[in-house]
C-alpha cells in the first residue's frame, strides 16, 4: 500500500543482500515508519513474539522467512537437525495464529523435495517469496468478493455512504499488502463507491488507534476512530451498515478466533441486524479443529494493559503508567465468534457461509488434509 506516496509491502528481501528481510517495525507506527532488518531466525522469533511484526498473514510470511534464514545459518553437516530445531522454536513464539505453523511446514515441504543444503536454501527463498506473493494475491481476491458486499448495500442506500466497522488491524499492516478486512474497502473505494469506516481502538495494543486509522489516512479513505465500547451504540442508532473483521484462525466449522473483543461485535451486530463478516486467506483455516473454543488463546504480560505507549509533547515515544503499582491484569489477546454469529466468510475463493459443508465444498482439499490427519482413508 501507499505510505507518504510511497508503495511498500510489510515485508521484503533486501534486494542488494537477499540474505536480509527487511520489515516495517510495527511497534513505532504512527509517529515513526521505521524499517528493520532480520539477519537471523532469532530476528525472526524475536520480531513475532515482541510484535514488530503481527497479523496473521504477516506472522505466516516472516515465519516463512525465518526457516529461510534459518537454512543458511545451517552447517551442512546438520542441516536437517538444525532446521527442525528452528522449525519448532518459530512455530512456538505466537501459539494463536494458524498462519505461523503453516508456513513453516509450508517451507520444511519445499525444502524436502531436494537433497543437498544448497538446493534447500535455495528452495526455501523460493517458497518464503511464493508465501509473501500469494498472500498478496488472495488479499486482492477477497477485495473483489467483498466489494460485492458493499456495492449490494450502496444500491440498497441508493448511492448514500456505505459505514463500515472494523475491529483491530486486518489491513495492509497485518499481511504483505492489501489485507483482508481492508481489502473489500479499498476495491470499493476504487470502484467509486463512498466509503467511511469505524475505526475500534482495539485495546491494549490500540492497533486501530495506531495502524489501522493510520492506513486508510495514507489511503485517503474516509474513518472515524472510536473506542472499543462504541460500535453497539452506533449500531443501535443506525449509523453502522457492515462489520468486516479478519482472523487469526478460523476452525472448519467456521468458529473465528480474532482480537479480544470481536465477539462482542458480533454479539451486537447480531442483535441490531447488521451483516458480520469475516475476511480470511484459506491458510488461516485450521482444518483439524472443530470446536473454535479448542483455539488456544495467547495470554501476554498484564504491562500492555496497565500502560500505555505513545509519543509525548517533546515528539518523544514513551510509555506511562495508567494503573496503580501492584495492579494485577489479565490479559487475553484473542476471543473466539461462534459460526452462528457469521454472515458469511470472505475468502479468496469466494464468500462462503461459517459451516462446515460450504467450507469443505470451496475447499475440498482442506478436508482431505484434515482426513489425513485423523488417519481417515
Amino acid at each position: 500500500m501507499i505510505v507518504n506516496g510511497k508503495h511498500y509491502r510489510t515485508i521484503w528481501p533486501n534486494p542488494e543482500n537477499r540474505t536480509e528481510i527487511i520489515i516495517v517495525d510495527q511497534r513505532k507506527l504512527p509517529h515513526l515508519f521505521v524499517t528493520e532488518t532480520l539477519r537471523t531466525v532469532e530476528d525472526a522469533i524475536t520480531a513475532i513474539k515482541e510484535m514488530h511484526v503481527r497479523g496473521a498473514g504477516l506472522i505466516g510470511i516472516t515465519a516463512g522467512y525465518g526457516i529461510y534464514l534459518a537454512a543458511l545459518a545451517a552447517p551442512d553437516n546438520c542441516f536437517d537437525k538444525c532446521i527442525k530445531k528452528n522449525s519448532t522454536e518459530l512455530g512456538n513464539s505466537r501459539p494463536t495464529a494458524r498462519n505461523l505453523k503453516w508456513a513453516v511446514e509450508r517451507v520444511c515441504r519445499a525444502m524436502e523435495t531436494v537433497n543437498t543444503p544448497e538446493q534447500k536454501r535455495k528452495i526455501a527463498f523460493q517458497e518464503a517469496n511464493n508465501i509473501a506473493d500469494e498472500d498478496v494475491f488472495f488479499c486482492r481476491q477477497i477485495g473483489k468478493h467483498g466489494l460485492e458486499i458493499i456495492r449490494k448495500i450502496r444500491n440498497q442506500k441508493k448511492g448514500k455512504t456505505v459505514n463500515i466497522l472494523t475491529h483491530c488491524n486486518a489491513g495492509w499492516l497485518a499481511f504483505a499488502d492489501y489485507g483482508s478486512a481492508t481489502a473489500p474497502i479499498y476495491a470499493a473505494r476504487d470502484a467509486g463507491i463512498n466509503i467511511h469506516v469505524w475505526v475500534d481502538e482495539t485495546r491494549p495494543w490500540n492497533q486501530g488507534a495506531k495502524l489501522t486509522a493510520w492506513e486508510l489516512q495514507q489511503e485517503k479513505i474516509d474513518n472515524t476512530l472510536i473506542c472499543d465500547n462504541t460500535g453497539g451504540h452506533l449500531m443501535q442508532h443506525g449509523l453502522v451498515d457492515l462489520v468486516i473483521v479478519g482472523t487469526d484462525r478460523t476452525t472448519h466449522t467456521g468458529d473465528v478466533a480474532n482480537k479480544i473483543g470481536t465477539y462482542l461485535k458480533a454479539l451486537a451486530a447480531y442483535d441490531n441486524n447488521i451483516p458480520f463478516y469475516v475476511a480470511l486467506p484459506s491458510s488461516t483455516i485450521d482444518w483439524t479443529l472443530d470446536n473454535g473454543m479448542e483455539i488456544p488463546i495467547e495470554q501476554r504480560t498484564g504491562e500492555e494493559i496497565t500502560t500505555i505507549t505513545g509519543m509525548d509533547n517533546n515528539n518523544s515515544i514513551s510509555t506511562i503508567s495508567l494503573a496503580a503499582d501492584g495492579t494485577q491484569a489479565a490479559n487475553y489477546s484473542f476471543d473466539i465468534t461462534p459460526a452462528r454469529l457469521i454472515t458469511g466468510l470472505i475468502t479468496e475463493r469466494g464468500i462462503v457461509a461459517a459451516e462446515k459443508n460450504a467450507i469443505h465444498n470451496l475447499f475440498p482439499e482442506g478436508g482431505q488434509i484434515n482426513r489425513q490427519e485423523q488417519g481417515i482413508s
